[in-house]
């Protein structure tokens, strides 16, 4: 049997990028990308692609509402809204993903930062964009 037209139109199951930014330093150089990635069985991640940062105490990958700014003034916002932690930073260097709990609503949600809870201060943030 042939696939019909609306078959063949149909998107290919796997990850698809929803959003992403590149990530600006903050309180350390830190340089790379962050995706918001939805799996071919619905669930989501945050990667972090081609990670460069500082091994900082305590760092952890947050979701945010707050806006990234450039300098100073962005260091400490990230705690100032609503955030989800999603756990220990992994690593300081390389990609590696972040698994999104599944009662959270993406929709509130902007931003990514890595942020160092013993300092309370961010390393390096993206604003995300969506696709």
């Amino acid at each position: 049997v042939a696939p019909s037209p609306a078959d063949a139109a149909a998107p290919a199951p796997g990850p698809q990028t929803l959003a992403g930014g590149e990530l600006i330093s903050h309180e350390h150089t830190t340089s790379g990308s962050v995706k918001l990635v939805r799996l071919a069985d619905g669930s989501h991640v945050v990667r972090l692609e081609d990670l460069d940062t500082s091994n900082g105490p305590d760092l952890r990958v947050w979701l945010t509402d707050a806006p990234v700014k450039e300098g100073r003034a962005g260091w400490h916002v990230f705690d100032d809204g609503e955030y989800v932690s999603l756990g220990r930073l992994k690593g300081n260097k390389g990609s590696q993903n972040y698994v999104v709990p599944e009662d959270v609503d993406l929709s509130r949600y902007s931003s990514v930062t890595l942020w160092c809870d013993r300092f309370d201060v961010s390393f390096g943030a993206a604003e995300l964009a969506r696709a």
